[in-house]
């Protein structure tokens, strides 16, 4: 019986493209790749065909060693034709086929942008109508589901939620508390200065408790709680989408905004008011010292003088701008964290997305609130 002939390949090119013809017995054999770069030099923009008609004897090292010949060309614009295959060789062929050029093709929409075009390409894309109407979608998603959870048929997990009251009120106190503290203390130091011209300085408690319990504590907790919070919010249902979690959930019958969204979202808007009622507390207290120290008020007028100037109006109005925002920075986190690409790069970009859209929208909501409020006599 004639032995069979030695394994052989050989690529030839043809009005339609290229043609990558097998020969011989390929059984054990692994192809020299770096002989074979040459030859796909010019496989750009055309066509393969893998011919197998001269392929007397293969076992399963034939696939891998096909696939090391023809890689390269799965991350070109190259359509590939294995029909004269095994069945077994060309589903594999093909599938890894098309995995790699699905990819190729997500690529682009995550990289970042390293041109001017590419950058004007970018922010046209964020500012774009698909992007405005993913959101109005996600908005009115999270809306049912609240319609839901009132009606008791949202599904989630109370121990999310109480893990998400925990990290979002008590872990967040000490930084927001030495935020606040700061900004009140700057406060009372910059506003002392001018009404010591006018010898009004037993005003510093007005202006500090004002400034502090109506806008400043809601906006600081606002801001640090979109960096602490909204990214991490961001990044964690990011990377859950690049594990394919999300599509598990949903191939469970869970739905993700109310299984993920709705404990982060209610674990805020229960917490944010008593660290915003906390911060607002520390602020004023912060004026503390600047006021008798430096200008020399007395530290039971200055405490007197706080709760003369403390209105419930002014309390509610800082309560109600505190949860708004926090609100607003969840609802930021998840819609980008959501809707993240497939990898790694994809997940820091909607990090990166959710910090600037909370703080874009709590500034919008903090001008709009306060315009209305005026407005109507508050």
């Amino acid at each position: 019986m004639p032995s069979p002939s030695p394994s052989h390949y050989l690529w030839r090119q043809n009005a339609q493209g290229w043609t990558l013809v097998l020969q011989g017995d390929w059984r054990g054999w692994s192809p020299d790749v770096d002989n074979t770069s040459s030859n796909q030099d010019g496989l750009a923009h055309t066509s393969l065909v893998v011919n197998a008609q001269g392929l007397s004897h293969w076992d399963e090292g034939l696939a891998p060693a096909l696939w090391a010949l023809i890689a390269p060309l799965s991350k070109r614009q190259v359509t590939l034709d294995t029909s004269s295959l095994p069945a077994a060789v060309r589903a594999s062929i093909d599938l890894a086929w098309q995995a790699t050029q699905a990819q190729d093709k997500r690529a682009p929409s995550v990289s970042s942008p390293d041109t001017l075009e590419q950058l004007s390409l970018w922010v046209g894309q964020a500012l774009s109508w698909a992007q405005a109407k993913l959101t109005v979608t996600f908005i009115g998603e999270v809306c049912i589901t609240l319609w839901l959870w009132l009606r008791g048929r949202a599904i989630y997990r109370r121990s999310d939620l109480l893990h998400q009251m925990d990290h979002m009120g008590p872990r967040s106190l000490p930084i927001v508390c030495l935020t606040t503290f700061l900004v009140g203390l700057m406060l009372a130091y910059m506003g002392g200065a001018q009404l010591d011209r006018i010898g009004a300085e037993n005003y510093i408690a007005d202006l500090v408790t004002v400034g502090v319990v109506r806008e400043l504590a809601a906006l600081m907790t606002g801001v640090i709680l979109t960096g602490r919070v909204g990214a991490a919010i961001a990044a964690e249902l990011g990377t859950m989408v690049v594990n394919e979690e999300i599509d598990a959930f949903k191939t469970m019958g869970l739905e993700p905004v109310a299984f993920l969204v709705l404990p982060r979202l209610l674990g805020m808007l229960l917490v944010a008011p008593m660290v915003v009622a906390l911060a607002m507390v520390v602020g004023v207290l912060a004026g503390l010292p600047v006021a008798s120290g430096l200008y020399g008020v007395p530290p039971y007028e200055y405490l007197n003088q706080c709760l003369k100037a403390l209105t419930w109006t002014h309390l509610w109005i800082g309560l109600f701008k505190g949860t708004m925002y926090c609100g607003l920075l969840v609802l930021a986190g998840c819609r980008e964290g959501l809707y993240a690409g497939h990898n790694a790069q994809a997940v820091g970009l909607a990090t990166t997305r959710a910090v600037v859209k909370a703080l874009v929208w709590i500034v919008v909501g903090a001008s709009a609130s306060t315009a209305v409020l005026q407005s109507l006599g508050f």
